[in-house]
């Protein structure tokens, strides 16, 4: 069994609004930020979101990429978890607006 790698993860200061909204904009990866916003901390393969586990890696490395999660292994599994603190930090109100829009 091999060892799993740290993700490589934008600090703060190199968070992009642009690369947030995008990341923000597709139904799937809104549907994983709203799943981690109730239940932080948690493998994105136990949301049961309907997508192949290839589309999923796509999606939760869009939101790692963006700065939107931050992506943590632990045994064999990975655990995201919503980057709260540096979103609001950055850009206070954006995610409690994503959160709280109808869907």
């Amino acid at each position: 069994m091999g060892v799993m790698h740290t993700l490589p993860h934008p600090e703060r200061d190199e968070i992009r609004i642009a690369a947030v909204l995008h990341a923000l904009a597709d139904p799937v990866r809104l549907r994983i930020v709203r799943e981690l916003a109730r239940a932080d901390g948690v493998s994105c393969g136990s949301m049961g979101l309907g997508v192949s586990p290839s589309t999923l890696t796509h999606h939760v490395r869009t939101l790692r990429e963006a700065g939107v999660v931050r992506v943590q292994p632990r045994g064999t599994s990975r655990i995201s978890s919503l980057r709260r603190e540096d979103l609001d930090a950055l850009y206070p109100g954006l995610l409690d607006g994503v959160l709280a829009a109808p869907r």
